[in-house]
């Protein structure tokens, strides 16, 4: 998957979730990319995230981090 596009959606998924309290809203971006996002996608996102950051919203950033987080801890 191309950069712009993970950046994109995933602020796109932040940016619904953002009228949220803080901690929901991160929670519901990371329920929404592991309940929508195939696993490929997910091993994308944690690419662009160990490569930079950058581009990322900060609600988005703290969601898919927390997805991968928990990817990660399966492994």
């Amino acid at each position: 998957m191309k950069r712009q596009d993970i950046i994109r959606m995933t602020n796109q998924i932040a940016d619904f979730h953002r009228p949220y309290p803080e901690d929901e809203a991160v929670a519901s971006v990371a329920q929404h990319i592991r309940d929508f996002w195939d696993p490929r996608m997910r091993a994308d996102l944690a690419a662009q995230l160990a490569e930079d950051e950058a581009g990322f919203s900060p609600l988005a950033l703290a969601g898919a981090r927390r997805v991968i987080g928990e990817d990660m801890a399966r492994a």
